[in-house]
């Protein structure tokens, strides 16, 4: 394991807020939970350089000037902006103006990695919300819970922090998933596999069609949806099967022809993997 790296001038106001949170071992094992929070108005000489901590952090600029240096690049902070980081990466963040003024919560928990993943997918940039009054209020309330530290303090943080990084995730991706910016022929192409996903679909046919590479398509499709153009189609036909093993008696191999496969054993094992259960479990479980 990499050895923790950090450097950090206080240059901070006496009204500032720093503080430190031992979570329980409840919210440690369940939830999303507060390592430390805080609110800081800084002054020009103010920056922390670090590397290498076990940490995910969300800065939000109220305001001022600041500086972020992360994943090889700069990044000016205004009134607004909102950066969503892995401290493991290395960080430098810092004043660059007469005063910065900001919130700032560092947070872990069992789906920390998961969301961030999520969120970092699209790629890193800095995110100013719609409802930034939404955004800074949920801060605040996290750091009001945190301190007074309130029976229902962590759940009701964790629900906050979901909030907050869903907002962000979402923000982050709009421009990449918004159907407003998605091209003709990728709606064309999605409207084609919503209606005949029962159909045997090549990839290589439809890019054929639309004049375009599989290769080209394929990624154009991911682009914009997050997933790929084949799990988009196995989520379609493994839907349709969970319809057809509720609600009707057709045999597995006959779901499984119903739904555009070949092979029941393939169907099986897909279905096993995505669901953690065979489709002949999966029909008594819900039957019961």
């Amino acid at each position: 394991m990499q050895n923790y790296i950090e450097s950090a001038s206080f240059d901070w106001s006496e009204d500032s807020i720093r503080y430190i949170n031992t979570p329980s071992i409840l919210a440690k094992n369940t939830y999303l939970y507060v390592q430390e929070v805080g609110y800081f108005k800084t002054f020009p000489t103010y920056y922390t350089e670090r590397e290498n901590l076990n940490s995910y952090l969300i800065v939000y600029t109220i305001s001022g000037t600041g500086l972020l240096k992360y994943k090889a690049q700069e990044y000016t902070l205004k009134p607004g902006d909102t950066f969503y980081i892995s401290c493991m990466d290395y960080q430098y963040y810092s004043c660059s103006g007469e005063q910065w003024e900001f919130l700032w919560i560092h947070f872990q928990g069992v789906s920390a990695s998961g969301y961030y993943n999520v969120f970092i997918e699209p790629g890193f940039r800095i995110i100013t919300p719609e409802d930034c009054a939404s955004l800074e209020g949920n801060m605040r309330r996290i750091l009001t819970l945190t301190q007074k530290k309130d029976p229902n303090a962590e759940v009701i943080c964790s629900n906050l922090l979901n909030s907050i990084i869903t907002e962000l995730i979402i923000h982050n991706s709009s421009e990449h998933r918004s159907l407003s910016y998605m091209p003709d022929y990728i709606k064309s192409m999605v409207k084609y596999l919503d209606q005949h996903f029962k159909e045997e679909i090549s990839l290589k046919l439809l890019a054929k069609n639309y004049g375009f590479s599989p290769y080209y398509l394929s990624r154009e499709f991911k682009k914009y949806f997050g997933i790929t153009y084949s799990e988009y189609l196995i989520t379609l036909r493994l839907n349709y099967a969970k319809e057809l093993l509720k609600y009707s008696e057709l045999s597995i191999n006959d779901i499984t022809f119903q739904i555009g496969m070949n092979h029941v054993s393939h169907f099986i094992n897909l279905f096993k993997a995505r669901e953690e259960l065979t489709p002949l479990s999966y029909r008594k479980e819900w039957q019961l």
